[in-house]
C-alpha cells in the first residue's frame, strides 16, 4: 500500500513513527496506570509543529495534506490513543471547523494560536442528557446587545480541562437543528468551568471533562456561521473526526498485530513457538486483514477530501468498521497471549480498554449503521 503514498508522504510518516516509538510509547502504560496526563508529547508535538499539521501555511501551521494527516493520526493511535485524541480534537474537530467556517478575523485570531499550540481546542457537542440526538441539547446562547450569554453543561468533552478554545453548541432558536448555533469560546472566560472525568475504563491519561457554562458572555463576532448552522458545522466537523477516529483505530489494530505477533514467536508451548499453531494464525490472520482493510476505508476518505469531495458516507463507513476492527484485534492480542493478557505488565490489556470507547464516540457504531443506511436507501431511520 506505500505505492500510493509519494516520496514526501512516505518521509513524513517514518518520521512520525520514529518519534511516536522515542517519545509515546515509552511513557503510554505508565501514564496510563496513573491517569497521568502525556504531557512530554504534547510538548513535543509543539515543538515538532505537528500540532497545527492541517492549519494553513498563512496562519502559521504545516499546510499537510489529508493523507499526511491520517498518517500522523494512524502513528500516534498505534502509539497511544491518549495522544491521538489531544490532536484528532484540536485539529480534526476544531481547527478544521475554523478553517471552513470561519470569518476572516476568527481565523487571523485563532488559527496562529491553534497551530503552535498555545490554543488548544475542545469540541462540546455531547450534553449530559444528550449523545446521539443533538438536535435536542439543551444548552443555551442568549442576545444581549452586541453579546450572547451562555448556560449549560457538556459532557465527555476531550481536551476540556486544558483547551485555550472551545467550539461550542448552543440553543439559539427554538425545538430542533435549526435552534443550534456554534460558537468559538475563549475559555478563559469568567463563567467557564471543568471538572475532570475520572474513572474511564480507557484512554485513562486523556484529559476529559464535564464542562459548565454559566452566564459565559461572548461578542457576537464569536458566532461560528450563521445562527441556525450549528448542527450543520458539528456534521461537517464529525466529518473529519470519523476520518481521524477510523486513522486512530487502524493505528491500534496495527499495534495490536505487532504486539500478537511477536508473543507468539516468542512464546513457547508443546516443544514449539505458538505461532505455529493453527488457530494462533487464524487470529493473527483475521486481524491482519482487518489493519488492512480498515487503512483502505480510511485512505478512501483521505483522497476524497483531498479532491474536495463529499465524504460523510465514506467517513461513517470508515470509522464503523475501523472502530470495530480494533475491537477485535485486541481481543485477539488478549487471547494470544493467553493469561498474560490480562495483566497489565503487557500493553495488550490497556490497547483493549482504549479500543472500546472508539465504538461509541464521534457516533456509536449503532449511528453510523443508520447514517450509512440512510445514504444508500435514502431513507431515514431517525425520524
Amino acid at each position: 500500500m506505500d505505492l500510493t503514498l509519494t516520496d514526501e508522504q512516505r518521509a513524513a510518516r517514518d518520521a512520525f513513527r520514529r518519534w511516536v516509538d522515542d517519545v509515546v510509547v515509552p511513557r503510554a502504560q505508565e501514564n496510563d496506570r496513573l491517569e497521568r496526563f502525556p504531557q512530554e508529547a504534547l510538548d513535543g508535538l509543539r515543538q515538532t509543529g505537528w500540532i497545527g499539521l492541517t492549519i494553513p501555511v498563512e496562519y502559521g501551521g504545516g499546510g499537510a495534506d489529508p493523507m499526511s494527516y491520517g498518517l500522523l493520526v494512524e502513528e500516534l493511535g498505534r502509539g497511544d490513543a491518549n495522544v491521538r485524541s489531544i490532536v484528532s480534537v484540536h485539529l480534526g474537530l476544531v481547527a478544521g471547523s475554523v478553517v471552513r467556517w470561519g470569518t476572516d478575523e476568527q481565523k487571523a485570531r485563532w488559527l496562529p494560536l491553534m497551530a503552535t499550540g498555545e490554543a488548544l481546542g475542545c469540541f462540546c457537542l455531547t450534553e449530559p442528557d444528550h449523545g446521539s440526538d443533538p438536535a435536542s441539547l439543551q444548552s443555551t446562547a442568549r442576545r444581549d446587545g452586541d453579546s450572547y450569554v451562555l448556560d449549560g453543561r457538556k459532557m465527555f468533552i476531550t481536551n476540556g480541562g486544558i483547551a485555550g478554545v472551545a467550539l461550542v453548541m448552543a440553543r439559539t432558536g427554538g425545538p430542533g437543528a435549526k435552534g443550534v448555533s456554534a460558537f468559538l469560546v475563549d475559555t478563559s472566560l469568567p463563567g467557564w468551568s471543568t471538572v475532570p472525568v475520572h474513572g474511564k475504563l480507557g484512554i485513562r491519561a486523556c484529559d476529559t471533562a464535564e464542562v459548565t457554562l454559566d452566564g459565559v458572555r461572548v461578542p457576537a463576532d464569536a458566532l461560528l456561521g450563521n445562527e441556525g448552522d450549528g448542527i450543520k458545522v458539528a456534521l461537517s466537523a464529525l466529518d473529519d473526526g470519523r476520518f481521524s477516529l477510523a486513522a486512530s483505530c487502524t493505528g491500534l489494530a496495527q499495534r495490536c498485530l505487532d504486539v500478537m505477533t511477536a508473543y507468539s514467536l516468542q512464546r513457547r508451548q508443546f516443544g514449539k513457538p505458538i505461532a505455529s499453531f493453527q488457530l494462533i494464525q487464524e487470529l493473527i490472520a483475521d486481524t491482519a486483514v482487518d489493519v488492512s482493510a480498515a487503512r483502505l476505508l480510511t485512505w478512501q476518505v483521505a483522497d476524497k477530501k483531498q479532491r474536495g469531495e463529499k465524504h460523510t458516507l465514506e467517513s461513517s463507513m470508515a470509522k464503523y468498521f475501523a472502530s470495530e476492527a480494533a475491537v477485535r484485534a485486541a481481543n485477539a492480542a488478549v487471547q494470544v497471549h493467553g493469561g498474560y493478557g490480562y495483566v497489565d505488565e503487557f500493553v495488550v490489556g490497556k490497547l483493549l480498554r482504549d479500543a472500546r470507547v472508539t465504538t461509541l464516540y464521534e457516533g456509536t457504531s449503532q449511528i453510523q449503521k443508520l447514517l450509512i443506511g440512510r445514504a444508500i436507501t435514502g431513507e431515514s431511520a431517525f425520524v
